[in-house]
């Protein structure tokens, strides 16, 4: 399956895990692809095995992250809108910084912001007419011509890897109309021009999100779009795409997208993609994977939800029921699943930040199960900046160890209360497995769990450090193992393979 395309570039199985490389007030000034390359040797060590990096892509300013994108094709190596190096660096160390990664054993995945383009270089007067913000489908008066931000020239790249142009002919709407200094959604009028009817139907038509919106269904921009997804992974070396914003792009086109870089001569047979669908609906999310006629992977935005429930409930939510109704309880192979995100932490446009306290809790349920391919995001690996910045989430790094280390083979569930759950996962040959208790209750939890006969009279305690003492296993391969309040604990035996990999408890 194309998930695990990863073989980790060392071609040594294991447990893949995904990092969001970024968060969204990481500093500019081009230091980041820098920090990046310097992190690589240290991610590697901790377990992570994949990065989704933030848009590589020219934005329409120095400061921009990428999200306000203004050239594909340019990766921090033209001198357009106010230099040459992206707010994350320049091209060269976004390069370096890849195959730093890749010897390392950690591939990339490329932030592909196809939705949309800012800061365009000139305006053009065209016809129009004014939507309704609610109903992008309720035309607002009559049609008329505008002036609009919509002639894209790239001066500083001129036609080097691509001759496209891009106006007003290449896209379905704009926000503003220059002429009459009117902020509005405004319909672009063409021949056969219509928003994608194959997007999401919030607002009537979800297709207009900002800036100027890109008409997917013009052979101009499909040919320059698909050549674009096979340069930048032979370009970059990067292994796949996070696509932004799918809701709001033709799902055809998000499907064809996908199916071409997957089958084009020197494209990437494997390439791992996975879409931003942010919805509430799990029936909305599997319809959606259903519907591309590939593989493609989502982030599991609705467990993101019930982390959030629990962590505003804390010993109220019954954490047996965590994951109801989510992308990875019924289709473990196209989820990726999360704790936060650039766009859940605080200060921003989908604020959902789940709780310090309850945030060990969250990664040990995506980290140390089966199913789903887990996403650690930055902000809680490092802690966020802001006006409201955030701490790192407590020891996050040994909860990705452990994943590395002990979190294989068979899983058996003891999930009998609604306060405190635990399960086993029995470890294969090369890995000796462990046993995780979470608990969201106010006293300590504990649980009576059979590990298995052959591991009678040995000694375990919990890596984290979090529960001081030590079991041993009884005759017939059962023990009690405990876990603090609000918190969780991660056994193994006490001379498990990876052990000395954790400080010294």
């Amino acid at each position: 399956m194309a998930h695990h395309a990863n073989e980790d570039a060392r071609g040594k199985p294991g447990n893949y895990t995904m990092m969001q490389y970024f968060e969204w007030y990481c500093p500019s000034g081009g230091v980041h692809w820098k920090k990046y390359a310097d992190d690589a040797e240290h991610l590697a060590d901790i377990g992570i095995t994949a990065c989704w990096l933030p848009p590589p892509t020219k934005g329409s300013s120095p400061e921009g992250t990428g999200y306000d994108i203004y050239d594909l094709w340019d990766l921090g190596e033209f001198d357009q809108k106010g230099g040459k190096p992206t707010k994350w660096g320049s091209k060269e160390d976004l390069l370096n910084a890849i195959k730093k990664a890749k010897d390392n054993g950690i591939i990339s995945y490329i932030d592909a912001v196809l939705n949309h383009k800012a800061g365009a270089d000139d305006k053009e007067e065209f016809l129009a007419t004014m939507v309704a913000q609610d109903n992008r489908n309720k035309e607002v008066g009559e049609m008329h011509n505008i002036e609009a931000w919509t002639k894209f020239t790239f001066p500083g790249r001129g036609e080097e890897y691509s001759k496209l142009k891009w106006n007003y002919n290449h896209f379905t709407g704009v926000d503003y109309d220059a002429k009459t200094e009117t902020k509005a959604i405004f319909k672009i009028q063409g021949d056969g021009k219509t928003w994608a009817k194959d997007v999401d139907d919030e607002n009537g038509s979800y297709d207009y999100l900002m800036f100027s919106d890109i008409d997917h269904n013009h052979p101009e921009v499909e040919q320059d779009l698909f050549k674009w997804g096979d340069w930048i992974l032979r370009e970059t070396g990067a292994y796949g795409f996070r696509f932004d914003a799918v809701k709001h792009i033709s799902q055809s086109f998000i499907g064809d997208f996908v199916k071409h870089v997957r089958s084009s001569e020197g494209g990437k047979a494997k390439a791992f993609c996975v879409g931003e669908f942010w919805h509430d609906s799990v029936d909305a999310l599997v319809e959606y994977v259903e519907g591309l006629g590939t593989q493609f992977s989502c982030f599991d935005s609705c467990l993101q939800d019930n982390f959030h429930s629990a962590g505003e409930q804390r010993e109220n939510y019954d954490l047996r029921q965590i994951f109801d109704n989510t992308l990875v309880q019924r289709r473990p192979i196209d989820a990726v699943t999360l704790v936060d995100n650039h766009d859940t932490q605080v200060g921003q446009s989908l604020q959902r930040w789940v709780s310090s306290a309850f945030k060990p809790l969250a990664y040990a349920l995506i980290l140390l199960r089966v199913d789903g391919y887990p996403c650690v995001f930055y902000g809680d690996l490092y802690g966020t900046a802001g006006d409201n910045p955030q701490q790192p989430v407590s020891q996050l790094e040994d909860i990705i160890r452990a994943r590395k280390l002990f979190a294989y083979g068979e899983l058996n569930d003891y999930w009998d209360h609604p306060n405190c759950v635990a399960w086993l996962r029995k470890g294969d040959e090369e890995h000796d497995g462990c046993v995780v208790v979470i608990c969201n209750g106010k006293e300590d939890g504990s649980k009576k769990i059979s590990v298995g006969k052959e591991h009678a009279g040995e000694k375990w305690t919990d890596v984290m450090g979090w529960h001081q003492g030590e079991v041993t296993i009884d005759d017939e391969g059962w023990a009690e193992f405990f876990s603090p309040p609000e918190s969780i604990s991660i056994w193994t035996k006490v001379d498990a393979r990876g052990r000395e990999e954790f400080k010294k408890d």
